[in-house]
């Protein structure tokens, strides 16, 4: 079980007073030191958070492997292709939004998605595609020769009820399952925490999970290092069953 943390956040403070500090690039030293074994950032279209300095830097200065989270568009392919991290993971982008909602409608956006992935494969780079639970987005993603999906865990992580949980979670398997006979690699994400994380963790064939508000906001009380350790601790319980 691999866990990608998330350093956006920490960015998101920065921006809020445009100034230096705290520094994301200083995060992802911490969230290696707590055992990450990737550091996920988004740069969005506006800028909201992580900057192209940020992407820069990580890149020269990550020892794990760097995941950037992109739209399909052509300012954030041609980025992507120059920086060469070790993977893009596409998702959807709305500038209104607080946070990626819901995962990206591959068949809505077939043509768009082929030729993303294409671009990033001529690039030689790695490929995972941000969707929702769905055996038709995920047997699209294989056709698009995408190398992975990861799985959109928001309604599991929202669900009101533990009723509703426990139906997202079925889908959830489910869609994993068909995910690897299909031959993808297996990532999941989006509103994990502490306390739900360990039934996704727990999925058969889960390889990788990416976690970044929760970890955040935990890290302003116990440091970065420390809530690594802890949710990494959680994901190989889980993993261990």
């Amino acid at each position: 079980m691999k866990l990608g943390v998330n350093i956006d956040h920490v960015a998101t403070v920065r921006q809020a007073r445009r100034t230096t500090e705290p520094d994301p690039v200083w995060a992802a030293a911490a969230a290696e030191l707590g055992g990450a074994d990737q550091i996920t950032v988004h740069l969005r279209e506006d800028r909201r958070h992580i900057q192209d300095r940020d992407i820069e830097l990580l890149k020269r200065t990550v020892n794990v492997k760097l995941n950037l989270e992109c739209a399909c568009v052509d300012e954030m392919l041609a980025i992507a292709c120059e920086l060469k991290p070790d993977q893009v993971c596409l998702v959807p982008e709305k500038r209104e939004e607080v946070t990626t909602e819901g995962g990206l409608d591959v068949i809505a956006n077939r043509n768009r998605v082929s030729d993303a992935v294409s671009k990033l494969h001529e690039a030689g780079i790695f490929v995972s595609l941000f969707i929702d639970p769905a055996e038709d987005q995920i047997a699209l993603a294989k056709e698009l020769s995408a190398e992975a999906v990861e799985l959109h865990t928001g309604s599991y992580a929202d669900a009101p009820t533990d009723a509703l949980r426990t139906e997202q979670l079925k889908i959830l398997k489910s869609a994993s399952a068909f995910t690897k006979t299909s031959g993808l690699h297996l990532h999941a994400g989006h509103g994990l925490t502490y306390s739900n994380v360990l039934p996704i963790a727990a999925i058969d064939g889960m390889e990788e999970l990416n976690i970044g508000h929760s970890i955040i906001a935990r890290s302003m009380f116990v440091g970065m290092q420390t809530a690594v350790e802890q949710m990494k601790a959680l994901c190989i319980q889980g993993a261990k069953g």
